[in-house]
């Protein structure tokens, strides 16, 4: 900066002035680094500067009147941040010679979030105040920081205007602690001092304001009575002062409180009048700051809409407003919506007699201009129409817009400028204006020369400038006595006016005479004009974009036009502004008194009043948009003048969806012929001779009927699409063909030309629409006629007919835009487009000219009078069903596939119900969902027409008030296959379905929770009943039946065990044990003979006690409860003590076999491999289903994310891959398919895996829990073989060349070793080759064991538990020996005794420790542990293999050769071995492998290790020590 710094103006310290241009920098002072502000735009005052920062935030230095500035004391050369400003966004600043302007956005939706600023940063102090009054209180925002502002003393204080001799005088004492004037935010100007107040929202009942405030966080009714009631009692004598007199500050006061005081007392003086005035106006601006219009989530109250057309309805000139003793004062306009100020939660009081004038009740009309948060101002690319002015510095001459001549030390917003849509202003020496979108100027402040355009007194307020009709502002600048106006003409070059003061030749010396004198001494100097007028040397200085005054002088910026392109930037600037205008005035003078006719609801109706509200609102939405352009257009000519800033160019969707969306809805609103019903209220409203319409509408036709003339003023939007595509036209010849820019403007300029010729055909579909409806029958019309529904074409005139119709029939064939409406005398039936398919009949030798007509439920052939009006409406009817699909019909026929809604009528099981998803040639398939109005409900797939894949049904039942629920597949609209059914009343069933009932294998869990059942039953279902094997685990009276089950009776042979140890087998019927059974108790106690109930013994038998006794004969009786007996009872073992005749009850000989258990589990996996039978289908048709199943289960998986794990989705992918399934076998292929039967049956979705699975679920089903009894043990085994041999078949039908179970496969001649995984698993196969012969024990038992190992292993151990005990406890008596003790003692040879765990490197002994323990054959022992952690026998005889290797390595390395065993020498070693290895269910471990073991190395060398092994354990049971 440079120039007279004397008030610090020019940012630097210690000089008056500065002479070279030198840089400023503006500072954030509470960033811990020093980070410089950018700078978007300055205005220099005569003492004072304003910078507006990139981030639109105020900064100012310097002196004066402003904010934060003590220009007394020192001169501010720092520039500081104006915090009154600060969270909003200011879009422009402006200064004056002593004074201040900004432009400022209001609120949106995206400013809430800023944090509201409540305290001063310099002084902390709080900028928001609070007086109270007696029956009201006075809420001030008239902070001013005393760190910053510092009056001289022999400032004079400034009177206010005094209006009458009776009224006392205002003094207003600029100090401290006092600011000058009515500086409060309240001081809002009311429009006839006896009106009385209203709330912001004038819509709103009382009821409705008290349910407001109470959801907002300010204090409620009750709460504003109770502190009513408070203060009332308290006196109110530091409220009394002196009239005219310096105030008294009360402690509690804000630093504006006095002011407002002393306006208060003023008020009391002047009278009633003045009282009620402003006690109306305080109550108003209270109720603004405590009942929020529409706060977010708030309910009740007026609507948006209402509340903006109220406001809108407000807007009367600013000239005709009333002034009371404080200057001008005028009602201010409703703004619930946009108040600006965020205050804390302040208490207020209120007047009983203002609360009762609150509830008054204003006409509601409908929303024009739209509202903050209405438009989002078209995404934030376009200027903000939603404006406030800001001003502060000194109102000596009233240039800050308030009302009064007071200075303002803080920023205000000019309230009567609010909503007036201000885009620019500027400020001269004394006098200031401000420029809106509406191409109007207003103007305050000094006028003694003419300046403001307008001679209108007082001047303290906006007020309008007076222009010729038709000239249109778009820029301004003001000087010291005179302002310049920028307009626009009747032709497209611009033209200035000038209004002020006018200089002669030779005056200008005099001007520094004039500036001492008074205003009539200026006014002799030089004229002046009394409103703007044309400067006549305008047209000679080409297209000027810019005008600038200052002083006394003036310039205007001209631009060559080269190319024509300044020129055409003018023109669209100008043709933009021009229709904005036009758009504002038919708001205004059309929309506005029409909405408001209390005739119209009575009128229209309620539909079509509706349509009009949607209307006015589209057309409200255009007018704003085209407001935002038009500036945008203007701002474009001031700055870039280029292509850059054109909106149209780069945003060009806004316009095109907005357009429209008008389009649309002047069209629903001509179709229910609502321009013919307004006839009579526009009668009312414009009477007989309507020459505003016809002016407005640009009508040429004389003596155009009303409806006419609304008719072509609604569609004079559509001209100006026109108008676009022909001035983007214009600017595109300004460049070369070959240009970017060019290539820009010639897309955008086809863009509207497009939309405009769409525009004119949619006008043309709703006139042909509304005339159809004038000649159709009036019944249907009411059914049919929609605002949205267009006619394409109808078969009147029999173009098209019905198929074998009656002679006498009538059917007429209407297509819409969204239907196909069939119509019969009175009768008529609605086709949805969406679901509609036509095609062609081929014409035949009839020369019938068909097309056949496909619906949900109908098929309707229909012919057409000739070939081409077949081809027209087949053409037609594919068109409009293309377009109601896509909404552009582009393609000649519609896709047979689709997605549509459709709700079914006719009779059957879907009548009534809605289908939502996928269709193919008229019935439902793929995804959908189905909801009947009974509540049922059907998410899931179809095929052709009926349910079929997988899909979730829902089915209310009436009677719990819940839903039973199904998920699984089906088939042919049934639930067939898996699924899942949980019934309302807690039943759970997990199984097969078919024909839609429970069919194959399931589990029923009874019980409202899963994890306290009182029952569960898993097993075979036939027809919707238990049929076949199954287990039912009866919770309830702890009992467990596993057996033959017929029409949900248990049948046949059964086996049951109970919670307390008994263990029953035998026959049953009709639910009941009867027939011949065994029962053995927990003691051993067995009964062998004829049952006639459960647990009741009837008929002959032979009862066993534990010790050997026995009785034979007749029983009768419950067990446990009694019994009678009739017999013999026999000892045994009295007198033949040598011979063995103890009775032992074999058992498993009265249950259900192995091979008969779970038949429905295998039949279901042979079904899902193709075969109806074990083996009876082909092997490629069973691979092709497994990748079938594999496919559907993935797409599934991809549909339902998270279902499967990582690994699990990568075994899936290895299973794609097919292995070789024919030819010889290898080794090489037999490993290959082990690998493969491993990956399969680890994942549920191959059908190998879902069979494992199953079984492994019905297995824990059936031994965990109450079927945990040792007695169950041989069942579980023999269950385990079944399971292996069953599965083996499956996998010989798979890999038909696999050869049976034993055989060994042919071994190649070399390189065995190369291909075989040299890994430990294949250890144990070498030796005795077991893996050269084929077994379902390799091959399937890896895969199932260790899925089955918990319950089984259990069994073991209950059942080996008294051994395991005897032989536990022999082993932790004999650990206690130290090594040497326990190697002496089980008698092996001194030369096998290592004495340390490792042997030195120097090879000599180290000395006999006799206390060492548990450290020969360390390696050894640690091997055999790992025992307890393998699974399959073939896993623990490699454990005892290795065991033995390690024992050889430490022997050959004490004996340092090599070393045969013989078994004599081997035994006491491994039985030293076992001992130290403290297995602690050892017995288990032995049955196990015992059972399990493949017969193929049970005599090989793993056979011998394995013996030995057992050998120990009897050994160790009954070893004794001396």
């Amino acid at each position: 900066m440079w120039g007279d710094n004397g008030a610090g103006q020019c940012g630097l310290s210690g000089l008056s002035s500065v002479p070279n241009p030198t840089p400023v920098a503006l500072m954030e002072p509470e960033s811990s680094s020093a980070q410089v502000v950018s700078v978007l735009e300055l205005a220099c005052g005569e003492r004072h500067t304003l910078a507006l920062s990139l981030q639109r935030e105020v900064w100012a230095w310097g002196g004066g009147c402003q904010p934060c500035l003590n220009a007394a004391a020192s001169p501010v050369w720092r520039p500081r941040k104006v915090e009154q400003l600060a969270g909003r966004r200011v879009l422009q600043v402006a200064c004056g010679a002593t004074h201040s302007l900004a432009l400022v956005r209001c609120f949106g939706p995206g400013d809430t979030q800023r944090p509201p600023v409540d305290k001063c940063s310099q002084c902390n102090q709080l900028l928001y105040t609070m007086t109270d009054k007696e029956d009201h209180v006075i809420i001030s925002d008239g902070h001013c920081c005393p760190l910053g502002v510092e009056p001289t003393e022999d400032d004079p204080p400034t009177p206010a205007l005094k209006t009458s001799p009776s009224e006392p005088v205002l003094t207003s004492h600029i100090s401290a602690s006092e600011p000058p004037g009515v500086t409060s935010s309240d001081s809002a100007h009311t429009e006839d001092s006896g009106k009385e107040g209203f709330l912001a929202n004038e819509g709103e009942e009382p009821s409705s304001a008290v349910s407001r405030a109470k959801n907002s966080p300010y204090p409620d009714e009750r709460a504003v009575k109770e502190y009513l009631r408070r203060l009332s009692d308290n006196t109110q004598a530091d409220a009394k002062t002196a009239t005219g007199g310096r105030q008294a500050l009360l402690p509690s006061a804000g630093l504006a409180s006095s002011t407002l005081n002393n306006l208060a007392s003023c008020a009391s003086a002047v009278g009633e009048r003045v009282a009620s005035t402003y006690e109306a106006l305080s109550f108003k601006k209270m109720m603004n700051f405590y009942l929020p219009s529409r706060p977010p989530g708030s309910e009740g109250g007026a609507e948006v809409g209402d509340l903006t057309a109220d406001r809108v309805r407000q807007e009367d000139s600013v000239q005709t407003k009333k002034s009371c003793s404080t200057g001008d004062i005028h009602e201010e306009e409703a703004e619930g919506l946009r108040r600006r100020l965020s205050l804390p939660g302040l208490l207020s009081q209120v007047s009983p007699r203002l609360l009762r004038r609150a509830g008054r009740s204003k006409v509601r009309a409908v929303a024009l201009t739209p509202v903050v948060g209405a438009v989002p101002e078209a995404k934030e690319v376009l200027p903000s129409l939603q404006t406030e002015v800001w001003s502060w510095g000194s109102g000596e001459h009233g240039q800050l817009g308030h009302g009064d001549c007071s200075d303002q030390l803080q920023p205000l917003c000019i309230k009567s400028l609010n909503n007036k849509e201000v885009v620019r202003v500027v400020a001269g020496a004394h006098h200031s204006l401000a420029l809106t979108a509406q191409c109007q100027v207003f103007s305050w402040g000094r006028n003694h020369c003419g300046q403001l355009g307008h001679m209108e007194k007082p001047s303290t307020v906006p007020r309008l400038t007076k222009m010729s009709e038709g000239i249109r502002v778009w820029d301004a600048s003001a000087g010291e006595r005179h302002s310049l106006l920028l307009a626009d003409g009747d032709c497209i070059q611009p033209i200035i006016y000038y209004s002020g003061q006018q200089m002669r030749e030779g005056e200008e010396e005099e001007e520094e005479a004039v500036a001492q004198g008074g205003e009539e001494e200026e006014r002799r100097v030089g004229g002046y004009t009394q409103q703007p007028v044309l400067l006549p040397f305008c047209m000679n200085l080409g297209y000027v974009s810019n005008v600038c005054a200052g002083g006394g002088r003036c310039m205007a910026l001209s631009d060559r036009n080269v190319m024509g392109l300044i020129a055409s930037l003018h023109e669209l600037a100008s043709t933009e502004r021009k229709f904005y205008c036009k758009l504002c005035n038919i708001k205004s003078q059309v929309i506005r008194p029409l909405l408001e006719l209390e005739s119209l609801s009575s009128a229209l109706g309620q539909t079509t009043i509706g349509v009009l509200q949607t209307l006015a609102g589209q057309f409200g939405g255009l007018c704003h948009l085209t407001g935002q352009h038009s500036a945008s257009l203007t701002s474009n000519l001031r700055r870039c003048r280029g292509l850059q800033g054109l909106l149209i160019l780069n945003h060009h969707d806004i316009f095109l969806d907005s357009y429209s969306d008008y389009c649309s809805a002047v069209g629903n609103f001509q179709v229910m012929g609502g321009f013919q019903s307004l006839a009579k209220p526009l009668l009312d409203a414009f009477g007989k001779s309507p020459e505003l319409l016809q002016r407005l509408s640009e009508c040429s036709e004389e003596n155009a009927a009303v409806p006419d003339l609304m008719v072509a003023l609604f569609y004079l939007p559509f001209h100006h699409v026109q108008e676009y595509g022909r001035l983007l036209l214009k600017l595109a010849t300004c460049f070369e063909v070959n240009s970017e820019d060019y290539r820009k403007l010639q897309d955008s300029c086809s863009k509207f030309e497009a939309l405009s010729l769409q525009l004119k055909r949619r006008r043309k579909e709703a006139e042909y629409t509304f005339h159809f409806w004038k000649s159709f029958p009036g019944k249907m019309t009411d059914s049919l006629r929609k605002p949205q529904r267009r006619l394409i074409c109808e078969s009147s005139n029999k173009t098209l007919t019905l198929q074998n119709a009656g002679r006498f029939s009538v059917n007429w064939f209407i297509l819409f835009n969204d239907a196909l409406v069939h119509a019969q005398f009175s009768s008529h039936h609605i086709f949805p487009l969406a679901t509609l398919w036509v095609e062609p009949i081929p014409e035949d030798d009839s020369s019938l000219h068909g097309l056949k007509v496909i619906t949900p439920e109908e098929t309707l052939t229909l012919l057409a009078s000739s070939p081409s009006e077949k081809s027209k409406w087949l053409r037609a009817i594919n068109q409009a069903v293309d377009q109601a699909l896509s909404g552009t019909a582009q393609k000649s026929e519609p896709p047979i596939s689709r997605t549509a809604a459709y709700t079914f009528y006719k009779e059957g099981r879907l009548k009534e119900a809605t289908y939502e998803g996928g269709w193919v040639s008229g019935k439902p398939h793929g995804s959908g969902v189905l909801k009947w109005p009974d509540g049922r409900i059907y998410t899931g797939t179809f095929k052709n027409g009926l349910e079929d894949g997988f899909g979730e049904f829902l089915a209310p039942n009436k009677p719990l008030n819940k839903n039973d629920c199904y998920q699984g597949h089906w088939k042919d609209g049934k639930m067939h296959g898996p699924g899942t059914y949980r019934y309302a009343s807690g039943e759970v069933y997990d199984g097969s379905f078919q024909d839609g009932v429970r069919h194959g294998h399931g589990m029923l869990r009874s019980g409202k929770l899963n994890t306290s059942s009182p029952s569960v039953f898993i097993g075979q279902w036939l027809q919707d009943k238990k049929t076949g094997y199954g287990v039912f685990d009866d919770i309830t009276k702890g009992e467990k039946f596993m057996g033959m089950w017929q029409d949900h009776l248990r049948q046949g042979t059964g086996v049951v065990v109970t919670q307390f140890g008994l263990y029953y087998e035998g026959a049953f019927k009709d639910n009941k044990m009867a027939g011949t059974g065994v029962l053995v108790s927990e003691d051993d106690t067995t009964y062998e003979g004829d049952f006639s109930d459960d647990w009741t013994l009837s008929g002959k038998g032979v009862l066993t006690l534990a010790n050997g006794d026995y009785l034979e004969g007749s029983f009768s009786g419950e067990w446990g409860s009694g019994l009678k007996v009739t017999g013999s009872y026999f000892k045994p073992h009295l007198f033949d003590s040598g011979k063995d005749k103890t009775r032992a009850v074999k058992l498993g000989r009265l249950c259900v076999s192995a091979e008969e258990k779970w038949q429905a589990v295998f039949q279901e996996c042979w079904s899902q491999l193709g075969c109806e039978a074990p083996e009876r289908g082909e092997h490629l048709k069973a691979w092709e289903n497994i990748a079938v199943a594999l496919t559907s289960h993935r797409q599934h998986i991809r549909d339902s994310p998270g279902l499967l794990s990582r690994s699990h989705s990568k075994t899936l992918e290895g299973l794609e891959v097919v292995p070789q399934h024919e030819g010889p076998i290898t080794m090489e292929r037999y490993d290959l398919i082990r690998v493969y039967l491993l990956n399969a049956c680890d994942t549920p979705l191959h059908p190998l895996g879902q069979l494992v699975e199953t079984l492994v679920a019905v297995y824990r089903m059936t031994y965990v829990g109450v079927g945990a009894n040792r007695r169950l043990l041989p069942l579980a085994v023999t269950e385990i073989k079944s399971y292996l041999s069953r599965i083996f078949q499956i996998v010989r039908f798979l890999f038909p060349d696999l050869p049976e179970e034993g055989v060994q496969i042919p071994e190649p001649a070399s390189n065995i070793q190369m291909k075989r995984e040299p890994s430990a698993a294949d250890a144990p196969l070498e030796s005795p080759r077991p893996g050269l012969v084929v077994s379902s024990w390799t091959l399937l038992l890896p895969v199932l064991l260790p899925r089955l190992y918990p319950p089984l292993f259990t069994l073991y151990a209950l059942e080996k538990e008294k051994e395991d005990d005897v032989y536990w406890e022999c082993v932790l008596r004999l650990n206690k020996q130290p090594d040497l003790a326990l190697l002496a003692f089980l008698g092996v040879q001194q030369k096998f005794w290592p004495i340390s765990p490792s042997i030195p490197e120097t090879g000599d002994k180290p000395l006999v420790v006799s206390t060492t323990k548990d450290a020969c054959f360390a390696s050894a022992v640690e091997t055999l542990q790992q025992i307890s952690t393998t699974f399959t026998p073939t896993d623990k005889l490699q454990v005892i293999q290795l065991t033995f290797e390690e024992i050889t390595q430490v022997v050959q390395s004490l004996l340092k050769q090599d070393f045969l065993w013989s078994m004599d020498e081997l035994f006491p070693v491994f039985l030293y071995v076992v001992l130290r290895a403290r297995i602690r269910n050892l017995g288990s471990e032995v049955s196990l492998m015992e059972d399990l073991m493949d017969p193929s190395v049970q005599h090989g060398e793993l056979g011998i290790m394995f013996t030995t092994l057992k050998a120990c354990y009897y050994q160790i049971q009954h070893e004794k020590i001396t």
